[in-house]
């Protein structure tokens, strides 16, 4: 909007002269879940703003996307390599759903 990274207080204060309620939420992590990824936001800073009835929320903090696993694909890797679930999990995150490089890594080859 202006550069940088807004100033929440001045923000709040803007919107406030504009007649609308706004409130923090503290939270330590926010997580949107898409089809196919996720995004998640660390540290976020949270603004909650009623607009005419309804509710705004306005988000920033540091932001990460991880790409979801497929359930049919961890159950393979786990039946191909003998690894918990965790374990699986982990690496198809860590290797973008690469399922044979997780199943060559996750074998020790």
């Amino acid at each position: 909007m202006f550069g940088g990274k807004p100033d929440p207080k001045k923000v709040e204060q803007i919107m406030k002269k504009l007649n609308m309620k706004v409130q923090q939420i503290p939270a330590e992590e926010v997580i949107i879940k898409m089809k196919e990824k996720k995004i998640i936001i660390s540290n976020p800073e949270i603004m909650l703003a009623d607009m005419m009835g309804r509710e705004v929320y306005q988000i920033s903090g540091d932001v990460s996307e991880s790409v979801l696993v497929n359930e049919d694909d961890v159950r393979m890797v786990m039946d191909k390599t003998g690894q918990d679930r965790d374990t699986v999990v982990k690496k198809l995150e860590e290797l973008d759903n690469d399922l044979a490089k997780a199943i060559m890594e996750l074998k020790g080859k």
